[in-house]
Order: structure tokens, then C-alpha cells, then sequence
């Protein structure tokens, strides 16, 4: 316990801590707490705002600008996600095709129940002859909710929400999202 280890965290190659010239003090100024600069994985600063706003009504010019070849497969939308080429073109600014990671979830739900036509078909039917009750096996099938779809590339995460429609909705959102992962490898 006599002998002391250097600081490997130091930036003093000696390991003394401190100011050259000055005397070290063992515990001043020798450890440097916390990352050093932002690595893969970190949020990426917001892009700089479009020099015109597109939105504002005539008279204002919009600036000269060449279309993006689309270099990728076909376009492909999943809400107000867009694929376009070689990038993604989200609400919130556009982010690279290449290593994008896709996600679905599934918030519907299908519900089955009699509709109430086929309960006064099978009453006024079972008065006049028995096969009244065979109404009783009509069903009605209603989607309710959405799928969530949420795309993530570039630092950039951009999730929407598709209508359920039917109890298919969500077999033809996984086909156009394994469409769009193929795309992105």
C-alpha cells in the first residue's frame, strides 16, 4: 500500500495531476469525468432550417434546385413516411435509406358480434317456422385501432399511425415494411 498506481484517466502522462511547473497535489485537476466527444449512437444536431419557407403564399421565390435521382428501388409510402430514392422523407426532415431499422405494432382489434338485424330476423322467423333461429348464426366482424410504424436512421426516429381497416391491415403493412427493410440493406 506504500506505492501508488498512476491515474489512468489522467491526460499528465506522468500521472502526477496538476500544472507543468507547479507541485503536484495528488487529486487536483488528474480526473476527467465523462465522455470526450459524441460517438455513434448519440443524437445528431437538428439539420439548419431551409433557407425559404414553402408555406408562405405567392410572390416569394423558391430557389432553383435539381430532383435527386432515385438511385434505390421504387418509391414506397407508409403513412406519411415516404421512401424516395435513397432516402426517407419523413414530417421532421429526411434521413438515409442504408441502415435503417423499420418497426410495426399492432393496436387493433377485431370484434365479432350478431348484428341486430339478424335478432328481429330471427324472431319473426321462429314465429312462423322453426328455422328462424339459423339467423342467430349471421356474424359481423368490425376493426377498430392502428398499427403503429416507426422508421429510425441517421440519428433520426420518426414513428406514424396507419388506420385499421379491416382485420387484413396489418398482414399488408408487414409486407410493404419488409418491402422497405429490404431496401435499406
Amino acid at each position: 500500500m506504500s506505492e501508488q498506481q498512476p491515474n489512468p484517466y489522467t491526460s499528465d502522462p506522468a500521472g502526477q495531476g496538476g500544472q507543468p511547473g507547479t507541485p503536484a497535489t495528488p487529486g487536483q485537476g488528474d480526473y476527467k469525468w465523462g465522455p470526450g466527444e459524441a460517438s455513434y449512437g448519440y443524437p445528431q444536431p437538428y439539420p439548419a432550417p431551409p433557407a425559404y419557407q414553402p408555406t408562405i403564399g405567392g410572390g416569394i421565390p423558391s430557389p432553383a434546385y435539381q430532383a435527386a435521382a432515385p438511385v434505390g428501388g421504387a418509391g414506397l409510402s407508409l403513412g406519411d413516411i415516404t421512401v424516395a430514392g435513397d432516402q426517407i422523407i419523413t414530417p421532421s426532415g429526411t434521413m438515409p435509406l442504408r441502415g435503417a431499422m423499420w418497426n410495426a405494432t399492432d393496436f387493433s382489434r377485431t370484434e365479432e358480434k350478431i348484428p341486430p338485424h339478424a335478432i328481429v330476423l330471427a324472431i319473426v322467423f321462429f314465429l312462423f317456422c322453426l328455422l328462424g333461429l339459423l339467423f342467430l348464426l349471421m356474424k359481423q366482424k368490425t376493426t377498430t385501432g392502428y398499427i403503429q410504424v416507426t422508421v429510425t436512421s441517421g440519428g433520426r426516429h420518426h414513428s406514424t399511425m396507419i388506420p385499421a381497416v379491416d382485420a387484413y391491415t396489418y398482414q399488408w403493412v408487414m409486407g410493404q415494411l419488409n418491402y422497405a427493410r429490404s431496401m435499406s440493406m
